[in-house]
C-alpha cells in the first residue's frame, strides 16, 4: 500500500509539500498540486480522512434530518443537498425520523460527539428550546421549517402565500365548499398554510367547514382515506386543497374506483410539482416549490458558518411559490 513518503519521492516534492497539497493549504503553486494529484493517481494513493479530520477537527459531513425518505418532496430535497454538498467535498448523512421527537434529538447528538460538522433541520418535532442547546456545538440551519424564536438561518417558501393562491384559484373556479388537507400539526409550515388557506375564503366571504380539514395526512393511502370520509358526508366538498401531490394523487386514484370525476365533479390541488403532478390522469394542479434553489442556498450558508463559526446569527432567507395549473382543477 502506497504512502505519503511514496507520492512525495514519486513526485519529487517534500513530505511537507504533499501534506499541505492533501490538506487543502493555500500556499501551494499549481504546478506543485498537479505532481502531487498525478503521483496520488499512479500510486493509487488515498489519504486517511480520519486523520485528516482529526487535524482539521472537521468532518466533511453533514448531517439532514427529514421525516420521510418516502416523501417526494423530502427526497428530492435530499437529493439537492446531497448535490449541493458535493460542490464543497462534503457527505450527506441522511436521518429519517418518521415524525418522532425522540428521534429528532438523537440525531442532533451526532453535532454533540462531533460526527458531523453541522445539522440541517427539515421539519421541527421538539420545542425550540430542547433544539438550542445544541448550537453549542455546532450550526444548525432550518431548510423547509422555520421557527421566530430560532436565532439561526433559515431558508424557506412563503407557505401562507402558498396556501392562499392554490384556495382562490378553486374560489375564482366557483367552488364555495372546499376540503383541505394537512400534515404535522405542530410545523409552522401546516399552520402557515392553513392561514393562506383561510385567508382566501375570509376575502371571498366564505366560512371554512372544519369538517372539511382533514389533518397528519401525509401518503397517498391517506389520500384515499380522506376520500373515503368525504364520501360519508351529507354533502360532498366540489374541490379538496391537498397540500401534497402525493395526498392529491391518493385522492385521485381513490376518486376513480367510486366512479368520481375529476375535475367535473371533485375538483383536486396538489403541493411541491413532484414528477407524479404529470404521471397521473388528469394531470395535477400544484403549486410549484424551488426545491433546488431551497437545498443549495441552504447548503450555502451552512458552509458559510461552519468557516466563520458564527453559529448564533438570525439569517431569513424566502423564496417565492408559483401556482401550475393542470388538468385536476376546472
Amino acid at each position: 500500500m502506497a504512502t505519503i513518503e511514496d507520492v512525495a519521492k514519486l513526485a519529487g516534492l517534500s513530505r511537507t509539500t504533499v501534506s499541505r497539497v492533501i490538506n487543502n493549504h493555500p500556499y501551494v503553486s499549481e504546478q506543485k498540486k498537479q505532481l502531487v494529484l498525478d503521483a496520488m493517481n499512479e500510486l493509487g494513493y488515498v489519504p486517511n480522512s480520519s486523520a485528516r479530520s482529526l487535524r482539521s477537527q472537521k468532518t466533511e459531513m453533514i448531517a439532514v434530518i427529514i421525516p420521510r425518505v418516502m416523501n417526494p418532496f423530502f427526497g428530492q430535497l435530499v437529493e439537492s443537498l446531497e448535490i449541493a454538498a458535493s460542490e464543497y467535498h462534503y457527505q450527506l448523512i441522511v436521518c429519517q425520523t418518521l415524525y418522532s421527537a425522540k428521534k429528532e434529538l438523537d440525531y442532533l447528538n451526532l453535532l454533540k460527539t462531533k460526527q458531523v460538522d453541522g445539522v440541517i433541520l427539515t421539519t421541527l418535532l421538539n420545542d425550540w428550546k430542547q433544539i438550542e442547546p445544541f448550537l453549542e456545538y455546532g450550526p444548525i440551519v432550518l431548510c423547509n421549517e422555520y421557527e421566530e424564536r430560532a436565532n439561526i438561518p433559515t431558508v424557506h417558501m412563503d407557505q401562507q402565500y402558498g396556501g392562499y393562491v392554490a384556495t382562490k384559484h378553486l374560489i375564482d373556479a366557483g367552488h364555495k365548499r372546499i376540503a383541505y388537507c394537512c400534515g404535522n400539526v405542530k410545523s409552522n409550515v401546516t399552520k402557515e398554510r392553513e392561514n393562506g388557506f383561510k385567508q382566501a375564503h375570509e376575502e371571498s366571504g366564505l366560512t371554512v367547514d372544519n369538517r372539511l380539514v382533514f389533518r397528519n395526512v401525509f401518503t397517498f393511502e391517506d389520500g384515499k382515506k380522506v376520500l373515503n370520509e368525504i364520501l360519508q358526508l351529507n354533502e360532498m366538498p366540489t374541490a379538496i386543497f391537498t397540500g401534497s401531490d402525493e395526498v392529491a394523487a391518493g385522492v385521485i386514484a381513490e376518486a376513480k374506483k367510486f366512479g368520481i370525476d375529476v375535475p367535473n365533479e371533485l375538483s383536486v390541488v396538489g403541493f411541491d410539482n413532484q414528477d407524479i403532478t404529470e404521471l397521473i390522469d388528469p394531470m395535477i394542479t400544484t403549486v410549484h416549490q424551488p426545491v433546488k434553489e431551497m437545498a443549495h442556498k441552504a447548503m450555502q450558508v451552512m458552509m458559510d458558518k461552519i468557516k466563520f463559526k458564527n453559529y448564533l446569527e438570525k439569517e431569513t432567507y424566502q423564496l417565492p411559490l408559483s401556482l401550475i395549473i393542470r388538468n385536476s382543477t376546472i
